[in-house]
Protein backbone atom coordinates (compact mmCIF):
# COMPACT_ATOMS: atom_id res chain seq x y z
CA UNK A 1 0.00 0.00 0.00
CA UNK A 2 1.51 3.44 -1.43
CA UNK A 3 -0.02 6.81 -0.44
CA UNK A 4 1.02 9.89 -2.29
CA UNK A 5 1.11 13.41 -0.55
CA UNK A 6 2.39 16.76 -1.20
CA UNK A 7 4.40 16.73 2.56
CA UNK A 8 5.56 14.48 4.45
CA UNK A 9 6.27 14.83 8.40
CA UNK A 10 8.65 12.66 10.28
CA UNK A 11 7.78 13.09 13.58
CA UNK A 12 4.64 14.52 15.47
CA UNK A 13 6.19 17.11 18.04
CA UNK A 14 6.30 20.64 18.23
CA UNK A 15 8.14 21.34 15.18
CA UNK A 16 6.39 18.17 13.26
CA UNK A 17 3.23 19.13 13.96
CA UNK A 18 3.11 22.71 13.45
CA UNK A 19 4.90 22.17 10.32
CA UNK A 20 2.09 20.01 8.89
CA UNK A 21 -0.99 22.50 9.70
CA UNK A 22 1.31 25.15 8.39
CA UNK A 23 1.43 22.87 5.35
CA UNK A 24 -2.56 22.23 4.97
CA UNK A 25 -3.20 25.67 5.80
CA UNK A 26 -0.75 26.39 2.51
CA UNK A 27 -3.53 24.00 0.79
CA UNK A 28 -0.60 21.15 0.96
CA UNK A 29 -1.93 17.40 1.56
CA UNK A 30 0.01 16.68 4.34
CA UNK A 31 0.50 13.27 6.30
CA UNK A 32 2.37 13.03 9.72
CA UNK A 33 4.19 9.61 10.78
CA UNK A 34 5.14 9.40 14.25
CA UNK A 35 5.27 6.51 16.72
CA UNK A 36 4.07 7.69 19.88
CA UNK A 37 1.42 10.34 20.86
CA UNK A 38 1.60 13.32 19.26
CA UNK A 39 3.13 16.66 20.65
CA UNK A 40 6.88 14.79 21.26
CA UNK A 41 8.68 14.76 23.86
CA UNK A 42 8.08 19.05 24.53
CA UNK A 43 4.08 18.15 25.24
CA UNK A 44 3.89 14.68 26.47
CA UNK A 45 7.51 14.52 28.54
CA UNK A 46 9.02 17.93 29.09
CA UNK A 47 8.08 21.44 28.34
CA UNK A 48 4.09 20.57 29.67
CA UNK A 49 3.92 18.48 32.23
CA UNK A 50 7.22 19.75 34.21
CA UNK A 51 5.85 22.54 34.18
CA UNK A 52 2.91 21.12 36.18
CA UNK A 53 5.17 19.56 38.48
CA UNK A 54 6.70 23.03 39.06
CA UNK A 55 3.38 24.55 39.58
CA UNK A 56 2.30 21.77 42.36
CA UNK A 57 5.98 22.65 43.87
CA UNK A 58 5.73 26.15 43.99
CA UNK A 59 1.83 26.06 45.71
CA UNK A 60 3.48 23.87 47.97
CA UNK A 61 6.25 25.97 49.05
CA UNK A 62 4.23 28.70 48.83
CA UNK A 63 1.99 27.33 52.00
CA UNK A 64 4.60 25.73 53.51
CA UNK A 65 6.94 28.35 54.29
CA UNK A 66 4.87 31.87 53.27
CA UNK A 67 1.38 31.35 54.41
CA UNK A 68 2.39 32.99 57.96
CA UNK A 69 3.55 36.15 55.63
CA UNK A 70 -0.06 36.63 54.07
CA UNK A 71 -2.08 36.15 57.70
CA UNK A 72 -3.04 32.64 56.98
CA UNK A 73 -2.74 29.93 59.24
CA UNK A 74 -1.84 26.29 58.19
CA UNK A 75 -1.90 23.43 59.90
CA UNK A 76 -0.97 19.64 59.43
CA UNK A 77 0.06 20.20 55.42
CA UNK A 78 1.15 18.09 53.61
CA UNK A 79 1.17 16.23 50.25
CA UNK A 80 0.57 13.55 47.84
CA UNK A 81 3.20 12.87 45.49
CA UNK A 82 1.15 9.74 43.38
CA UNK A 83 -1.14 12.47 42.82
CA UNK A 84 1.10 15.23 42.09
CA UNK A 85 2.51 13.07 39.00
CA UNK A 86 -1.32 12.05 38.28
CA UNK A 87 -1.69 15.57 37.07
CA UNK A 88 0.88 15.70 35.41
CA UNK A 89 0.35 13.27 33.42
CA UNK A 90 -3.41 14.31 32.94
CA UNK A 91 -2.39 17.47 31.58
CA UNK A 92 0.05 15.94 28.97
CA UNK A 93 -2.31 13.62 27.85
CA UNK A 94 -4.97 16.19 27.57
CA UNK A 95 -2.71 18.86 25.36
CA UNK A 96 -1.94 15.46 23.04
CA UNK A 97 -5.47 15.24 22.54
CA UNK A 98 -5.91 18.54 21.77
CA UNK A 99 -2.95 18.03 18.71
CA UNK A 100 -4.80 14.60 17.69
CA UNK A 101 -8.11 17.34 17.34
CA UNK A 102 -6.06 20.28 15.56
CA UNK A 103 -5.04 16.91 13.08
CA UNK A 104 -8.40 16.77 11.94
CA UNK A 105 -9.25 19.90 11.93
CA UNK A 106 -6.90 20.64 9.78
CA UNK A 107 -7.65 17.41 7.43
CA UNK A 108 -4.26 15.75 8.14
CA UNK A 109 -3.79 12.19 7.81
CA UNK A 110 -2.01 10.85 10.91
CA UNK A 111 -0.12 7.33 10.23
CA UNK A 112 0.87 5.59 13.71
CA UNK A 113 4.19 3.54 13.24
CA UNK A 114 8.24 4.11 12.88
CA UNK A 115 8.84 6.19 9.74
CA UNK A 116 12.06 4.80 7.34
CA UNK A 117 13.46 6.36 4.82
CA UNK A 118 13.19 3.98 1.89
CA UNK A 119 14.59 6.30 -0.82
CA UNK A 120 14.49 10.33 -1.04
CA UNK A 121 10.90 10.66 -1.64
CA UNK A 122 9.52 7.69 0.16
CA UNK A 123 9.34 6.14 3.70
CA UNK A 124 8.00 3.13 5.05
CA UNK A 125 6.06 2.92 7.83
CA UNK A 126 6.90 0.36 10.07
CA UNK A 127 4.98 -1.42 13.43
CA UNK A 128 6.41 -2.05 16.61
CA UNK A 129 7.88 -5.76 15.40
CA UNK A 130 8.96 -4.06 12.27
CA UNK A 131 7.03 -4.89 9.92
CA UNK A 132 5.97 -2.71 7.08
CA UNK A 133 2.78 -1.21 7.39
CA UNK A 134 2.47 1.65 5.04
CA UNK A 135 4.09 3.29 2.39
CA UNK A 136 4.20 7.29 1.84
CA UNK A 137 5.56 9.09 -0.77
CA UNK A 138 5.50 12.57 -0.81
CA UNK A 139 7.17 15.52 -2.98
CA UNK A 140 8.83 16.96 -0.10
CA UNK A 141 9.80 15.72 3.31
CA UNK A 142 10.39 17.04 6.64
CA UNK A 143 12.44 15.12 9.68
CA UNK A 144 11.10 16.23 13.05
CA UNK A 145 12.16 13.38 15.02
CA UNK A 146 13.36 15.55 17.65
CA UNK A 147 16.11 14.46 20.34
CA UNK A 148 16.40 12.37 23.65
CA UNK A 149 18.70 12.77 26.63
CA UNK A 150 22.52 12.43 26.19
CA UNK A 151 23.81 8.84 27.72
CA UNK A 152 27.76 8.87 28.46
CA UNK A 153 29.48 5.88 29.95
CA UNK A 154 30.42 7.80 33.22
CA UNK A 155 27.18 8.05 34.19
CA UNK A 156 25.21 4.33 33.25
CA UNK A 157 21.27 5.19 33.13
CA UNK A 158 19.23 2.21 34.22
CA UNK A 159 16.55 4.25 34.33
CA UNK A 160 15.74 3.47 37.96
CA UNK A 161 18.30 4.39 39.89
CA UNK A 162 20.40 6.53 37.74
CA UNK A 163 17.48 8.20 35.89
CA UNK A 164 16.70 10.71 33.00
CA UNK A 165 13.73 13.20 32.94
CA UNK A 166 11.33 11.38 31.60
CA UNK A 167 11.99 9.11 35.13
CA UNK A 168 12.38 12.12 37.19
CA UNK A 169 8.38 13.46 36.41
CA UNK A 170 7.00 9.75 36.62
CA UNK A 171 8.75 8.30 39.89
CA UNK A 172 6.26 6.41 42.31
CA UNK A 173 7.85 7.61 45.36
CA UNK A 174 9.67 10.94 46.55
CA UNK A 175 13.26 10.09 46.89
CA UNK A 176 14.72 10.75 49.65
CA UNK A 177 17.88 12.80 48.13
CA UNK A 178 18.39 13.36 44.73
CA UNK A 179 21.97 14.41 42.71
CA UNK A 180 21.42 16.14 39.49
CA UNK A 181 23.99 16.11 36.73
CA UNK A 182 23.95 18.98 34.59
CA UNK A 183 22.86 22.54 36.02
CA UNK A 184 21.15 23.81 32.35
CA UNK A 185 17.44 24.76 32.66
CA UNK A 186 16.25 20.46 32.50
CA UNK A 187 18.96 20.30 35.74
CA UNK A 188 17.64 23.02 37.97
CA UNK A 189 13.96 22.55 37.50
CA UNK A 190 13.62 19.31 38.86
CA UNK A 191 16.28 20.17 41.75
CA UNK A 192 13.71 22.71 42.33
CA UNK A 193 10.85 20.52 42.29
CA UNK A 194 11.97 18.12 44.31
CA UNK A 195 13.96 20.34 46.83
CA UNK A 196 10.69 22.20 47.17
CA UNK A 197 9.19 19.06 47.95
CA UNK A 198 11.54 17.77 50.58
CA UNK A 199 14.32 15.62 48.78
CA UNK A 200 17.97 16.50 49.58
CA UNK A 201 19.14 17.89 46.36
CA UNK A 202 22.64 18.68 45.01
CA UNK A 203 23.84 19.88 41.69
CA UNK A 204 26.80 18.89 39.70
CA UNK A 205 27.88 21.11 36.65
CA UNK A 206 31.04 20.72 34.56
CA UNK A 207 30.64 24.67 33.63
CA UNK A 208 31.66 27.60 36.44
CA UNK A 209 28.14 28.20 36.93
CA UNK A 210 24.51 27.16 37.37
CA UNK A 211 22.46 27.91 33.93
CA UNK A 212 26.18 28.62 31.95
CA UNK A 213 24.73 30.19 28.88
CA UNK A 214 22.59 32.92 30.90
CA UNK A 215 24.02 36.18 31.85
CA UNK A 216 26.60 36.02 34.87
CA UNK A 217 24.26 37.84 37.03
CA UNK A 218 21.23 35.62 36.34
CA UNK A 219 23.18 32.34 37.40
CA UNK A 220 24.34 34.33 40.18
CA UNK A 221 21.48 35.04 41.50
CA UNK A 222 19.82 31.24 40.92
CA UNK A 223 22.75 30.16 42.74
CA UNK A 224 21.86 32.64 45.77
CA UNK A 225 18.43 31.60 45.62
CA UNK A 226 19.33 27.39 45.38
CA UNK A 227 21.78 27.71 48.39
CA UNK A 228 18.88 29.20 50.39
CA UNK A 229 16.81 26.89 50.16
CA UNK A 230 19.48 24.14 51.06
CA UNK A 231 20.16 22.87 47.68
CA UNK A 232 24.27 21.80 47.69
CA UNK A 233 26.08 23.25 44.59
CA UNK A 234 29.48 21.55 42.83
CA UNK A 235 30.37 23.84 39.48
CA UNK A 236 34.04 23.26 37.91
CA UNK A 237 33.19 19.58 38.42
CA UNK A 238 33.87 16.68 36.59
CA UNK A 239 31.71 13.27 36.88
CA UNK A 240 34.23 10.19 37.44
CA UNK A 241 31.99 7.95 37.85
CA UNK A 242 28.06 7.04 39.02
CA UNK A 243 27.69 3.20 41.05
CA UNK A 244 24.80 1.72 42.01
CA UNK A 245 25.49 0.24 45.37
CA UNK A 246 22.61 -0.85 47.36
CA UNK A 247 19.68 1.64 47.63
CA UNK A 248 21.56 4.46 46.88
CA UNK A 249 24.06 5.87 44.16
CA UNK A 250 27.87 6.58 44.85
CA UNK A 251 29.03 9.63 42.40
CA UNK A 252 32.32 10.41 42.36
CA UNK A 253 33.39 13.65 41.17
CA UNK A 254 36.96 15.78 40.97
CA UNK A 255 36.67 19.51 41.58
CA UNK A 256 39.74 21.55 41.82
CA UNK A 257 42.20 18.64 41.64
CA UNK A 258 40.20 16.79 44.60
CA UNK A 259 37.87 13.46 44.33
CA UNK A 260 35.08 13.46 46.37
CA UNK A 261 32.13 11.02 46.76
CA UNK A 262 28.41 11.58 46.97
CA UNK A 263 26.10 9.45 47.67
CA UNK A 264 21.77 9.34 47.01
CA UNK A 265 19.17 7.38 46.21
CA UNK A 266 18.31 8.82 42.55
CA UNK A 267 21.04 10.26 40.27
CA UNK A 268 19.17 12.43 37.42
CA UNK A 269 21.49 12.73 34.24
CA UNK A 270 20.34 16.25 32.69
CA UNK A 271 23.48 16.91 30.80
CA UNK A 272 21.86 17.60 28.28
CA UNK A 273 20.59 15.71 24.47
CA UNK A 274 21.40 14.63 21.26
CA UNK A 275 19.45 13.72 17.73
CA UNK A 276 17.63 11.25 17.11
CA UNK A 277 19.03 10.52 13.85
CA UNK A 278 19.35 6.20 14.22
CA UNK A 279 17.35 4.01 12.90
CA UNK A 280 15.21 6.13 10.30
CA UNK A 281 17.13 5.71 7.34
CA UNK A 282 19.33 8.88 6.82
CA UNK A 283 22.73 7.02 5.79
CA UNK A 284 20.58 4.97 3.34
CA UNK A 285 19.65 8.31 1.53
CA UNK A 286 22.93 9.84 1.84
CA UNK A 287 21.33 12.34 4.25
CA UNK A 288 24.69 14.27 6.06
CA UNK A 289 24.87 14.27 9.59
CA UNK A 290 27.60 16.43 12.18
CA UNK A 291 27.95 15.52 15.82
CA UNK A 292 24.47 13.36 15.74
CA UNK A 293 22.55 16.12 14.55
CA UNK A 294 21.42 17.06 10.84
CA UNK A 295 23.15 19.35 9.33
CA UNK A 296 20.83 22.01 7.18
CA UNK A 297 20.66 25.16 5.44
CA UNK A 298 19.02 27.29 7.97
CA UNK A 299 17.67 29.79 5.76
CA UNK A 300 15.37 26.93 4.13
CA UNK A 301 16.42 23.98 6.53
CA UNK A 302 17.22 22.13 3.36
CA UNK A 303 19.71 19.00 3.82
CA UNK A 304 22.15 17.97 0.82
CA UNK A 305 19.48 15.71 -0.50
CA UNK A 306 16.60 16.80 -2.95
CA UNK A 307 13.59 17.70 -1.26
CA UNK A 308 14.38 16.75 1.98
CA UNK A 309 14.48 19.17 4.90
CA UNK A 310 14.80 18.79 8.48
CA UNK A 311 13.83 20.86 11.85
CA UNK A 312 13.67 20.94 15.45
CA UNK A 313 15.72 19.78 17.92
CA UNK A 314 17.53 16.96 15.52
CA UNK A 315 19.55 20.14 13.49
CA UNK A 316 21.13 20.77 17.22
CA UNK A 317 20.78 23.71 19.34
CA UNK A 318 19.00 25.79 20.59
CA UNK A 319 17.12 22.53 21.35
CA UNK A 320 14.06 24.32 22.04
CA UNK A 321 9.93 23.81 21.34
CA UNK A 322 9.30 27.14 20.10
CA UNK A 323 11.94 27.36 18.33
CA UNK A 324 10.97 24.02 16.58
CA UNK A 325 7.70 25.29 15.99
CA UNK A 326 9.02 28.72 13.94
CA UNK A 327 11.60 26.49 11.48
CA UNK A 328 8.43 24.45 11.23
CA UNK A 329 6.37 27.08 9.92
CA UNK A 330 9.63 28.89 7.88
CA UNK A 331 10.73 25.92 6.53
CA UNK A 332 6.84 25.40 4.90
CA UNK A 333 6.66 29.12 4.25
CA UNK A 334 9.87 28.61 2.15
CA UNK A 335 8.52 25.41 0.63
CA UNK A 336 5.40 27.42 -0.55
CA UNK A 337 7.45 30.10 -2.33
CA UNK A 338 7.03 32.92 0.09
CA UNK A 339 9.40 35.76 1.08
CA UNK A 340 9.83 35.15 4.48
CA UNK A 341 12.33 36.14 6.96
CA UNK A 342 14.50 33.55 8.32
CA UNK A 343 14.47 32.74 11.96
CA UNK A 344 16.46 35.50 13.80
CA UNK A 345 18.94 32.78 15.77
CA UNK A 346 20.28 36.13 17.59
CA UNK A 347 16.81 36.59 19.55
CA UNK A 348 15.36 33.32 20.69
CA UNK A 349 13.68 33.51 24.13
CA UNK A 350 14.89 31.30 26.63
CA UNK A 351 12.89 30.37 29.67
CA UNK A 352 13.74 28.26 32.90
CA UNK A 353 10.87 27.83 35.32
CA UNK A 354 12.21 26.89 38.31
CA UNK A 355 11.96 29.53 41.27
CA UNK A 356 12.97 32.16 40.79
CA UNK A 357 12.37 32.00 37.07
CA UNK A 358 15.07 32.83 34.79
CA UNK A 359 14.35 34.49 31.18
CA UNK A 360 16.37 36.14 28.65
CA UNK A 361 16.72 36.53 24.99
CA UNK A 362 19.74 38.62 23.07
CA UNK A 363 23.22 38.82 24.09
CA UNK A 364 25.04 38.60 27.70
CA UNK A 365 26.29 41.38 29.09
CA UNK A 366 29.83 38.97 28.75
CA UNK A 367 29.32 38.18 24.82
CA UNK A 368 27.99 41.85 23.91
CA UNK A 369 31.44 43.37 25.18
CA UNK A 370 33.42 40.92 23.84
CA UNK A 371 31.35 41.94 20.29
CA UNK A 372 32.74 45.28 20.61
CA UNK A 373 29.53 46.97 22.00
CA UNK A 374 29.80 50.35 23.96
CA UNK A 375 26.97 49.71 26.48
CA UNK A 376 24.16 50.95 28.37
CA UNK A 377 23.32 48.92 31.29
CA UNK A 378 20.15 49.14 33.10
CA UNK A 379 18.84 47.31 36.02
CA UNK A 380 16.53 47.25 38.16
CA UNK A 381 15.40 44.94 41.11
CA UNK A 382 11.90 43.75 41.83
CA UNK A 383 12.51 44.49 45.35
CA UNK A 384 12.01 48.40 45.00
CA UNK A 385 8.90 47.36 42.83
CA UNK A 386 5.34 48.16 44.73
CA UNK A 387 3.70 45.02 42.84
CA UNK A 388 6.00 42.89 44.02
CA UNK A 389 6.17 44.28 47.39
CA UNK A 390 2.30 43.69 47.34
CA UNK A 391 2.67 39.82 46.27
CA UNK A 392 5.67 39.36 48.32
CA UNK A 393 7.76 38.48 45.24
CA UNK A 394 10.29 40.58 45.69
CA UNK A 395 13.15 38.19 44.66
CA UNK A 396 15.26 39.07 41.08
CA UNK A 397 15.96 41.93 38.65
CA UNK A 398 15.44 43.44 35.11
CA UNK A 399 18.28 43.87 33.12
CA UNK A 400 18.73 45.04 29.90
CA UNK A 401 21.86 45.59 27.43
CA UNK A 402 21.60 48.45 24.76
CA UNK A 403 24.03 49.45 22.09
CA UNK A 404 25.00 53.00 23.50
CA UNK A 405 25.45 54.20 19.87
CA UNK A 406 21.97 53.29 18.56
CA UNK A 407 20.14 52.53 21.42
CA UNK A 408 19.57 49.04 20.15
CA UNK A 409 18.05 46.70 22.78
CA UNK A 410 21.14 43.83 22.43
CA UNK A 411 20.15 41.66 25.15
CA UNK A 412 17.51 41.44 28.33
CA UNK A 413 18.18 39.05 31.42
CA UNK A 414 15.14 38.98 34.14
CA UNK A 415 15.19 36.95 37.03
CA UNK A 416 12.20 36.40 39.30
CA UNK A 417 7.99 36.28 39.68
CA UNK A 418 6.41 35.41 36.03
CA UNK A 419 10.02 36.38 34.43
CA UNK A 420 9.12 34.36 31.85
CA UNK A 421 5.86 35.68 31.10
CA UNK A 422 7.75 39.34 30.99
CA UNK A 423 10.29 38.28 28.46
CA UNK A 424 7.70 38.61 25.66
CA UNK A 425 7.45 42.95 25.64
CA UNK A 426 11.41 42.88 25.26
CA UNK A 427 11.28 40.17 21.73
CA UNK A 428 8.75 42.37 20.40
CA UNK A 429 10.68 45.34 21.12
CA UNK A 430 13.88 43.59 20.08
CA UNK A 431 12.66 42.42 16.71
CA UNK A 432 10.73 45.66 15.52
CA UNK A 433 14.02 47.23 16.24
CA UNK A 434 13.14 49.58 18.92
CA UNK A 435 15.27 51.52 21.22
CA UNK A 436 15.21 51.63 25.37
CA UNK A 437 13.55 55.02 24.42
CA UNK A 438 10.53 53.49 23.04
CA UNK A 439 10.30 51.30 26.02
CA UNK A 440 10.75 54.55 28.31
CA UNK A 441 7.97 56.69 26.88
CA UNK A 442 5.78 53.54 26.55
CA UNK A 443 3.42 54.04 29.24
CA UNK A 444 3.18 50.87 31.96
CA UNK A 445 0.16 49.94 33.92
CA UNK A 446 0.77 50.42 37.03
CA UNK A 447 0.80 48.50 39.77
CA UNK A 448 2.33 45.51 37.58
CA UNK A 449 5.43 43.93 37.27
CA UNK A 450 6.12 45.02 33.98
CA UNK A 451 6.72 48.91 35.33
CA UNK A 452 10.29 46.96 36.25
CA UNK A 453 11.29 46.69 32.51
CA UNK A 454 10.35 50.23 32.02
CA UNK A 455 12.23 50.98 34.71
CA UNK A 456 15.16 48.97 34.07
CA UNK A 457 15.45 51.34 30.43
CA UNK A 458 15.14 54.15 32.33
CA UNK A 459 18.08 53.50 34.68
CA UNK A 460 20.17 52.51 31.64
CA UNK A 461 19.82 56.35 30.36
CA UNK A 462 19.92 57.85 33.42
CA UNK A 463 15.71 58.70 33.73
CA UNK A 464 14.97 56.32 36.29
CA UNK A 465 12.50 57.70 38.60
CA UNK A 466 11.65 55.37 41.57
CA UNK A 467 14.80 53.80 41.99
Amino acid sequence: MSEKFDIAVLGGGPGGYVAAIRAAQLGFKTVVIDKDNLGGICLNWGCIPTKSLLKNAEVYEMMNKHAGDFGIKVEGLSFDFSKIIKRSRNVATKMSRGVDFLMKKNNIQVIKGFGKFKSGSQIDVLDSDGTIINTVEAGKIIIATGARPKLIDSIPVDHKNIITSKEAMSLETLPKDLIVIGAGAIGVEFAYFYSALGTNVTIIEMMDSLVPVEDKESSKALEAAFKKRKIEIYTSAKVESAVVKGKNVIVTIEKDGEKKELKAEKVLNAIGVTGNVEGIGLEDIGVEIFKNHIKVDKETYKTNIDNVYAIGDVIGPPWLAHVASAEGITCVEKIKGMNVPSVDYNSIPGCTYCQPQIASLGLTEEKAKEAGYELKIGKFPFSASGKSAAIGEREGFVKLIFDAKYGELLGAHIVGSEATELLAELGIVKSLEGTGESIIKTIHAHPTLSEAVMEAAAIAYGESVNF
